[in-house]
């Protein structure tokens, strides 16, 4: 899995014009499923996102993590991370998975997430989306399940 996590004062999808999801401040996950995932890295993922210290203390450092600064997370599947741009002029998508068993693991790392008690909002598994956000920072990292974290 690959994730692109970013620390936001508020974000939102629109879908056809309308609000479908909206969080206050939090994370924004964009989340991208290989055909190689598995069950353990979609918990590892998830636990590794809600316990990441990502949100300044009262000194200004990054030392808090979304559950002790009761944020809130919005989690998006996006297919193109996973778009290999090193050959050619065209992204390939060979390393990801089909629709069916990347919405079902994507739908799992929105329930791991609300498992560990993270208030958790989505978009629409392969709907075109205008997704909003207000990057906090800005604060942006990049997380992927094959280079172990």
């Amino acid at each position: 899995m690959r994730a692109v996590i970013q620390r936001v004062s508020g974000a939102r999808v629109v879908i056809d014009g309308k609000e479908y999801s909206r969080i206050g401040p939090g994370i924004l996950v964009l989340v991208g499923v290989e055909k190689e995932d598995t069950l353990e890295e979609v918990q590892t993922l998830a636990r590794k996102i809600v316990e990441l210290r990502i949100f300044e203390d009262e000194s200004g450092k990054m030392n808090r993590s979304i559950a002790e600064v009761g944020g809130q997370i919005l989690a998006v599947s996006q297919f193109t991370l996973l778009g290999d741009c090193r050959k050619g002029r065209r992204p390939s998508f060979d390393s990801a998975a089909p629709a069916d068993p990347a919405k079902s693991l994507y739908q799992r790392f929105v329930h791991e997430i609300d498992g560990l008690g993270i208030p958790v909002a989505t978009g629409v598994f392969q709907a075109m989306m205008d997704v909003e956000l207000t990057n906090q920072g800005p604060v942006t990292f990049i997380l992927d399940s094959r280079k172990r974290f």
